[in-house]
Formats: structure tokens, C-alpha cells, sequence
């Protein structure tokens, strides 16, 4: 089979594979600097490419899909739908976390040398009350060129909406302006799309070739712990939830999603995956534009179930080296400031290590402890963002059901 007419994601996987083995290779005959530097360099172009077209296809895709909604009331469905799933697997992914975390006690007789906090991580991480206030723009192009994408959802969402109430012709005008924009921005998508797995196997290749294996050893039972928790939440409660809800098979959803899945492990940013997502979403699941037009830009911004499961592991690791006993108020604090941290985080690599210096300062444990994890963040990142991006796929095909949308192809009972 030629190489051009391999599936998308079966290129995608052979790109991660052949990056894998090129960065054990650089580190056991001594040339990293050619892969960090040089090759890395086509993932940068790749990464660059996909955040060019975020800003755009979001702003066009919301605006779109809001005006297809067409009165207040869908719209007002549509929103709680969502957040309702939102917030409910969120919660469920740090109730995994909390559990196993308290079984696996990965940090008790753990022995490390304290590290300093990294400069370059803000241990000021703002404050729910700051995220929600940022969340309403003070000049929405400024948010839009600063890539400040809660504030360029909530301005989209709104204009939108208020487009519905336009008088004629003006409504239609725009809705067709936006609709063909979105339509343009796709087509950039699908573009882009075709370099992947050039991108995967760069980024992959960069990211092996730095970190190695043996930054790993000391940190395993804590890595087992996260990976674990994702892997429950991935594979049993997601799953569960689209079959048990809407009748919807996870193995075929999986398949689906497959190109946008492996595109987040390699990227780390749910947000420079959303192009993918949405193109999987529609052409491979069979949702509408205007289903995933609404639920998937929200779902890169503020659903974030592997990030806050990991927060949640994390911090309590942390406290378990150092012998700090959490009570169990102490760890319903940790649940809720995770649950709102994920929310404030921003879809790009490393943000879930950023954040969890708001779930450290809520119960009084040292921020220095954030060093003892950041050898093997990148990894787990990679993990978490994928999971991050499957439940948004998850709740978009479940929304699309329960709008009694038939022409999904992940339904059991469809071929």
C-alpha cells in the first residue's frame, strides 16, 4: 500500500513510532542536538500551522454555529447540556484520581532531593474570581491577537447570538459571512491536516531526545498512579457514559477520533488540536456543524478531565513526600480547587503544572514541591491532554444524540 493512500491516522502512528526510535537512537549514538534543533524544527512549523488557524476557526465556528441554533431557547439547552457534562466527568476524573491516590500512596517513603521551583513557572496563578472576570473581554481583538481563547469564546458566543436577533437582511448577511469563513477555515484544516505525521514524528523525536527514560525511574508509582487514573477514566467511565446515555459505541467513537487523538499526545495542547477534532468530529462521527461548532471550542477551553484528575493526584503527592497529612476536608478542597482550576486552564502544553500552584496554595503545601514532578510532566501532559480532548469528543457525540441527531456513524447499532 502506497504510503498516500494509508488512512490518516495508521500514517500518524508510523510518524510517532519513527520518532520514538530516531530519539533513542540520537541519545545512544550521542546526536540529540541534530534532533532537538534540526528536527525538531518541522514540528515547530507544524505547531506554528495549527495555532495560525485556532483564533480564526473558533471565532468562526461559535458565530456559525450559534446562528444555526436559532432562537434563545435551543441555545439555552444546547449550553446547559453541555456544562452539565462538563462538569459531571470532570468530577469524575478527580474522584478516580483521589481514590487512587489514597490506595496507591505513591509519595509515602518516597526519597527525593527538594528542588526549587523552576523560574519559569508563575507561582501567581490567578484566582477563580480573576478567570471569571477574564473571561469578559475589555477589547475583544486584543484577547483574539493575544490568543486568549475564554475571552474570545465568551465574545463569540455572544455575537453570535445577538445576530439571531438582527433584523433582515443583516442577520442572514452575517450568518452566511460566518458560515463561509468557517467553511474556508475547514478547508486550512484539512490542509494542514496532511502534514501530521511529519509533525508527530518531529515533536515526538524532540521530546524523547530531551528527557530520555531515566528521569522516569524515580518517579514510577507516581507516573503509575496518574496513567492509571486516566486510563479508568478514558476506558471505563467515558466509555460507560456514551453507551449507557446515548447508545453510542466507544470503539467506533475511538476510531473516529483516532487522528485527533494521537495528534493531542504528540502536541500537549487540546487547544492546537481542535482544528482536527472538529474535522474528525463532523466527516468521521457524523455530528453536525452545529453541534460541534458549540461544544468542542468550550470543550478545549474549559473541559479538562485529565488535568484535573492529574491535579488532583499530584497535589496529594506532594503532601504525601513531604508527610503532610491531608484530611479528608483538606482533600475536598483539593477536588473543588481542581475541578475550578481545570477549568481556568488554558489548552497548551504544561498549563495543568501551571495551575496546580492554586490547588498547593489552597491547602498550605510548599510550591517547591512542583519540582519534584516536572521531570516527568511532559509525558504525563501528553497523556492528560489526550484524555482532555476524548471526553470532549465523548460529550459532543453524546449532546449531538440527546439533540436527536440520527446520522451519527458511532452508533451501536449502525455499521
Amino acid at each position: 500500500m502506497k504510503l498516500s493512500k494509508m488512512p490518516l491516522h495508521w500514517q500518524i502512528f508510523i510518524g510517532l513510532i519513527s520518532g520514538v526510535i530516531l530519539a533513542v537512537a540520537s541519545r545512544l549514538l550521542h546526536f540529540e542536538p541534530v534532533v532537538t534543533e534540526q528536527v525538531a524544527l518541522l514540528g515547530t512549523v507544524f505547531l506554528r500551522a495549527l495555532k495560525m488557524i485556532i483564533v480564526p476557526l473558533i471565532v468562526s465556528s461559535i458565530i456559525s454555529g450559534v446562528t444555526g441554533l436559532g432562537d434563545a431557547e435551543n441555545f439555552g439547552r444546547l449550553a446547559l447540556k453541555t456544562f452539565t457534562y462538563y462538569i459531571m466527568t470532570s468530577i469524575f476524573a478527580i474522584l478516580t484520581g483521589l481514590i487512587l491516590v489514597n490506595l496507591i500512596k505513591p509519595g509515602i517513603g518516597a526519597n527525593f532531593g527538594f528542588h526549587q521551583i523552576p523560574q519559569h513557572i508563575d507561582t501567581s496563578a490567578a484566582t477563580f474570581k480573576d478567570t471569571l472576570l477574564r473571561i469578559i473581554p475589555t477589547n475583544p481583538f486584543a484577547s483574539m491577537v493575544k490568543g486568549d481563547i475564554l475571552p474570545t469564546i465568551f465574545f463569540s458566543l455572544l455575537f453570535g447570538f445577538f445576530i439571531t436577533r438582527a433584523p433582515q437582511p443583516y442577520r442572514q448577511q452575517l450568518s452566511d459571512f460566518f458560515q463561509g469563513v468557517f467553511e474556508v477555515m475547514m478547508k486550512l484544516t484539512h490542509f494542514i491536516i496532511l502534514f501530521a505525521p511529519i509533525g508527530v514524528f518531529a515533536l515526538i523525536a524532540k521530546i524523547i531526545a530531551q528527557t530520555g527514560l531515566q528521569a522516569f525511574i524515580p518517579l514510577f508509582k507516581y507516573m503509575i498512579t496518574v496513567i492509571l487514573g486516566l486510563v479508568v477514566h478514558a476506558t471505563i467511565t467515558l466509555p460507560l457514559i456514551i453507551y449507557l446515555l446515548g447508545g453510542i459505541s466507544p470503539l467506533k467513537h475511538f476510531k473516529a477520533m483516532s487522528v485527533a487523538l494521537m495528534t493531542a499526545f504528540s502536541t500537549s495542547s487540546s487547544s492546537a488540536t481542535l482544528p482536527l477534532t472538529i474535522d474528525a468530529a463532523e466527516n468521521n462521527a457524523g455530528v453536525s456543524n452545529k453541534i460541534s461548532s458549540f461544544v468542542l471550542p468550550l470543550g478545549a477551553t474549559v473541559n479538562m478531565d485529565g488535568t484535573a484528575l492529574y491535579e488532583c493526584v499530584a497535589a496529594i503527592f506532594i503532601a504525601q513526600v513531604y508527610g503532610i497529612h491531608l484530611s479528608f476536608l483538606q482533600q475536598l478542597v483539593v477536588v473543588v480547587t481542581a475541578l475550578l482550576a481545570s477549568i481556568g486552564a488554558a489548552g497548551i502544553p504544561m498549563a495543568g503544572l501551571v495551575m496546580i500552584t492554586i490547588i498547593l496554595k489552597a491547602v498550605g503545601l510548599p510550591l517547591e514541591g512542583i519540582g519534584l514532578i516536572l521531570a516527568v510532566d511532559r509525558i504525563l501532559d501528553m497523556l492528560r491532554t489526550s484524555v482532555n480532548v476524548w471526553s470532549d469528543s465523548c460529550g459532543t457525540v453524546l449532546i449531538a444524540k440527546s439533540e436527536g441527531e440520527g446520522g451519527l456513524k458511532v452508533l451501536s447499532g449502525k455499521s
